[in-house]
């Protein structure tokens, strides 16, 4: 089969293209960056040039663009999408329900909203790690000390986080610099009572009170295009990225009160005691040696996502790494708590939980393999590569 791969700066671009070619399909690259992923009558006319000379059997990208869309449903050929970010405001465009889309969702419950609306193009799949690539790389890279019952890595790290902190200076919540004392007062309660819940979001809901005064503050329109509420943008673009930045910030603080702290993140300016800001790491050759180097991996979940396991948490997975992750409703549809990972509850329980996985090496060392192992098993680039086209 040929693909035709719509390609720009996303995540996994090298992994997908050589699980297609890996698969005994050809790959054929269509640049894609700094364009209108909504309209392009430029992009239109060039598009359809090439499909008509590369005649490919499927058009394929990372995250779902409604001008890709249109041409392919134009030109009569499957144009498949896997969305790895979330939010995805692109995903609410009327286009979506071209008869040419195949559009994954990582997330399973975002995944049955679209199928409960009775849209038939949306399907539910989960991220995937290159387990063949990431284990070459730490191979190559990570020294072992052969016991005479194992060979165990040495570790640089104790606890570890990689991700932004969305603490960044004038962001969207940051902006909304008019509010009134009783919408800041309405926006403390539910974020405080929102930090408090795992599994279920309810801010999305919870804002028609005070719709008014946040669009005065911070006007946001939804897409022409699109079906996507005023609500849907407040709730996932401005104020689950600020839940989301108070509350790795606060869990950082709580660990770093007991335990050393490394941080991976694009905000070289956050400090706090016993914590080491390392900045931004290389995702392809560095980021799996931190995992992997690391007693325990943190992922803290963007709050946008509903159930979904971030695509974070198989890298790490992939990379050998533990895993102690929020919870996520999906991760118990393909792997066990305890025995391939590790999730928390509240504050407290993830500081009971470092501590006693850190203790308890050899049992943290067999949950770290048996989550490579069912990744490697069932989860990887070319399993998801094998399931889109098998009947495309």
């Amino acid at each position: 089969m040929k693909i035709l791969f719509i390609e720009w700066k996303s995540f996994g671009n090298d992994d997908i293209k050589a699980a297609f070619e890996t698969e005994g399909h050809k790959v054929v690259s269509y640049p894609f960056s700094n364009r209108d992923g909504r309209r392009d009558a430029e992009l239109e006319q060039d598009l359809s040039s090439v499909l008509h000379k590369e005649t490919p059997d499927v058009v394929f990208s990372f995250n779902y663009f409604p001008v890709i869309s249109n041409v392919c449903k134009k030109e009569d050929i499957r144009y498949i999408s896997w969305i790895y970010d979330s939010p995805y405001v692109m995903l609410y465009s009327y286009t979506v329900i071209n008869p040419c889309n195949v559009i994954y969702i990582f997330d399973k419950e975002l995944y049955m909203e679209f199928h409960n609306a009775g849209i038939q193009t949306v399907r539910y799949m989960p991220m995937a790690a290159n387990t063949e690539r990431l284990d070459k790389l730490v191979a190559a890279n990570i020294d072992t000390t052969t016991t005479q019952n194992s060979t165990q890595p040495g570790f640089s790290y104790d606890i570890s986080f990689i991700g932004s902190l969305y603490t960044e200076e004038h962001n969207f919540f940051e902006r909304m610099t008019t509010l009134s004392d009783y919408t800041k007062g309405y926006l403390d309660a539910i974020m405080s009572a929102q930090m408090k819940i795992q599994g279920y979001n309810f801010i999305q809901e919870s804002l028609s009170p005070i719709m008014d005064d946040l669009y005065r503050a911070l006007p946001m329109d939804p897409n022409p295009d699109g079906v996507e509420t005023k609500e849907y943008l407040y709730a996932q673009y401005v104020i689950n990225r600020k839940i989301t930045g108070l509350e790795r910030t606060e869990l950082i603080r709580a660990v770093t009160e007991r335990f050393h702290f490394d941080l991976f993140t694009p905000n070289k300016s956050f400090t706090m005691p016993n914590l080491t800001n390392h900045g931004t790491v290389d995702y392809y050759d560095q980021m799996p040696l931190v995992f992997k180097r690391s007693k325990i991996n943190l992922n803290i979940s963007l709050r946008s996502i509903k159930s979904g396991i971030p695509l974070r948490a198989f890298d790490i997975l992939g990379s050998g790494g533990f895993l102690l992750s929020n919870f996520q409703a999906d991760f118990l549809d393909d792997f066990i708590p305890g025995e391939d990972f590790v999730y928390y509850e509240s504050k407290e329980d993830l500081l009971d939980k470092i501590d006693y996985y850190l203790t308890h090496e050899d049992e943290r060392m067999a949950i770290a393999a048996n989550g490579h192992d069912k990744v490697a098993a069932n989860h990887t680039f070319r399993h998801r590569v094998r399931e889109m086209l098998i009947t495309h």
